[in-house]
């Protein structure tokens, strides 16, 4: 059975091309138009899915949607918020708000003492907003009354627009299938159900309590699953507007990034700060989760969050929010641990894209196994319910193997590339033994081989490769690539190796070849690899071995057999708020803007037409940053 799965057209359009249980090919859009999170009908990731995997249209059995169409999803947003009416009539933010009311009076003092990368103390508290916007947020804040006000307002607000969103994209969905003559055999699931999907039938997991944590879908904001033989059995559903996802994007916001797309930042400026300043205003909006459920007083007030974020610093308000969704998230999945008996946990859903979180979870009484689905975000969906439209008997049993599912090039087509581009190359037979010596000289080496990556991270085959020993790496390189990130780069670590390099990987060894889980560092790992590790002690590895990518897992191999280091840094290969490469032409032009040293490109390596420039001006800034 062939199934053409799609996900969300609203942003990190994707298509997955799943056959009789085996997913063969899954790329975003965004990889093809050079779109950070395209969105909108995918035609080119369709296109080239029937290229790589030589289906025709004719022969696809099924189109699976990971949202009901426009009018129900209405409906059930009008459904969620008379619920929220009842819920906000019997409960309020009076305790919240008094917490807010005796900081201020206690006085705030942030402390900068421990610098931020690429963030100075002076761009840590903003700037002012223009007095009818403070007044506006004042108010907020002014009474439980008022807040629930506001509250109603932007919900009854969002309600219309996502509705207008939501049609907008049957609209194309609609005409998008009409268009390759596929609109006939096309099925809509609910949201939070294909992100259980792809979690629990990638996992290998026999049976599991399976969750989903997101901004919005199909009514709810996540929900909870006993995942078995017999399928995927809804145990509860976290109600719209209670979210998580929306709870996070409204701190990305208020300080300043980009919603859905740097919410990364905020997981790594909470390191620095401290998160009981504001914490108990946060808790105090918090209940249910005692009973396994979450719900947000005034959730939808966002112009509460701005009015914390003109009173305290970045990373005071990144702390509190990233400590109180571990918090909350920590014990609803107890709860449920507990409820079920079930130790193995699958996670997908956006809000599972934070890393710290799952950590936490893993770190939970009772939990022994947790798996994260690669590609957590909406841009997985597509496969999720291209796993529910097959029969039952066809659903995966087995591990995911690996998420290198988009396409790859030839080195016939990658050297015509590179001649066209006027580049000097040279062949190798042991390309990894190359660019091992490479790194061990301390180059910066850009690495494209083999099948793209499916998902968010890049995991070898499209990244950029440094040593990690120098712990100023994170400033420069990122300031190289145009990038300004709080997180540290990731390590790529020898999977054998792992164990004395990480604490607690027992139980979260597959989840971690994603780079989806942060672990706890072992001296070993600070001493060697101090660039990889974040200012609380953590990393984010990848941890390669020959079955998940051989030739990656023989480059390690080598450098490590040079220096003694199991581990580089791996970060992605792109610009800044570019999406990660794709084509050799796409590689090729972010290795010469990036001025970066080498490019390893299939089997030839390239080294940069003004290499001895680029290393002479690194060997001045590293000089004037140590006087």
């Amino acid at each position: 059975m062939r199934v053409l799965g799609i996900s969300p057209l609203d942003k990190d359009a994707t298509a997955s091309f799943v056959e009789d249980g085996k997913i063969l090919f899954a790329c975003g859009e965004e990889r093809l138009s050079r779109t950070k999170l395209q969105d909108g009908f995918p035609f080119r990731a369709i296109e080239l899915g029937l290229q790589q995997t030589q289906w025709s249209l004719d022969s696809i059995d099924v189109v699976a949607y990971s949202f009901f169409d426009g009018d129900t999803e209405t409906n059930l947003m009008r459904q969620a918020m008379q619920q929220d009416e009842q819920f906000h009539g019997a409960s309020d933010t009076q305790a919240s708000l008094d917490e807010l009311a005796k900081l201020r009076k206690s006085g705030y003092h942030p402390d900068f003492s421990i610098p931020i990368p690429g963030l100075q103390p002076s761009e840590e508290i903003l700037a002012p907003k223009a007095w009818h916007k403070r007044k506006l947020y004042s108010l907020s804040g002014y009474s439980p009354k008022m807040d629930a006000r506001l509250h109603r307002r932007n919900f009854r607000h969002w309600v219309r627009d996502a509705s207008a969103d939501h049609h907008l994209r049957t609209q194309q969905l609609t005409e998008g299938l009409t268009k390759l003559g596929l609109l006939s055999k096309l099925q809509r699931f609910n949201h939070h159900l294909c992100h259980a999907a792809n979690a629990f039938y990638c996992s290998g997991y026999r049976d599991a309590l399976v969750m989903s944590f997101d901004g919005y879908g199909s009514g709810n904001c996540g929900a909870v699953y006993r995942g078995s033989a017999d399928g995927l059995e809804k145990l509860h559903e976290f109600s719209f507007p209670n979210s998580l996802g929306q709870y996070y994007e409204y701190v990305t916001s208020a300080l300043g990034y980009r919603p859905g797309r740097h919410e990364g930042k905020i997981v790594g400026l909470a390191a620095y700060g401290n998160p009981e300043i504001l914490g108990p205003v946060l808790r105090e909006r918090f209940t249910g989760m005692d009973q396994g459920d979450i719900r947000i007083r005034a959730a939808t007030n966002f112009y509460f969050t701005r009015l914390l974020a003109q009173s305290f610093s970045k990373r005071d308000m990144a702390a509190a929010y990233q400590t109180v969704l571990e918090e909350v998230v920590k014990q609803v999945a107890g709860f449920w641990v507990d409820k079920t008996g079930l130790s193995n946990v699958c996670l997908s859903g956006g809000v599972n894209a934070n890393v710290k979180l799952n950590q936490r979870i893993h770190e939970c009484d009772g939990v022994e196994s947790v798996f994260v689905y690669p590609n957590m975000g909406d841009g997985g969906c597509g496969t999720g319910a291209a796993m529910l439209a097959l029969d039952p008997s066809q659903r995966p049993t087995t591990v995911l193997e690996n998420a290198y599912l988009g396409p790859e090039y030839s080195d016939d087509e990658i050297q015509a590339a590179l001649t066209a581009s006027c580049l000097a190359f040279t062949k190798h037979e042991n390309i990894e033994d190359v660019i091992a010596e490479h790194l061990a000289k301390n180059h910066i080496v850009a690495r494209f081989h083999g099948r793209m990556e499916y998902g968010p991270r890049a995991l070898g085959n499209r990244s950029i490769l440094y040593p990690a020993q120098d712990p100023e790496v994170n400033l420069w390189l990122n300031h190289q690539l145009g990038r300004t990130e709080f997180m540290p780069f990731a390590p790529a670590a020898l999977a054998e190796e792992a164990p004395r390099l990480f604490k607690n990987l027992e139980g979260c060894e597959k989840t971690a070849e994603f780079m989806t889980v942060t672990f706890d560092c072992t001296d070993q790992m600070k001493s060697q690899c101090p660039a990889a590790v974040h200012v609380d002690g953590t990393a984010r590895p990848q941890l390669v071995s020959e079955r998940t990518n051989p030739s990656f897992y023989k480059l390690l191999k080598a450098y490590h057999a040079l220096t003694g280091v199991a581990s580089v840094i791996n970060t992605s290969f792109n610009m800044h708020e570019e999406p990660i490469v794709c084509s050799p032409d796409d590689a090729i032009r972010a290795f010469l803007d990036g001025r970066i040293d080498i490019l390893g490109i299939g089997s030839f390596l390239v080294p940069h037409p003004k290499i001895d420039e680029i290393e002479k001006e690194r060997r001045a800034e590293a000089l004037t940053a140590s006087s």
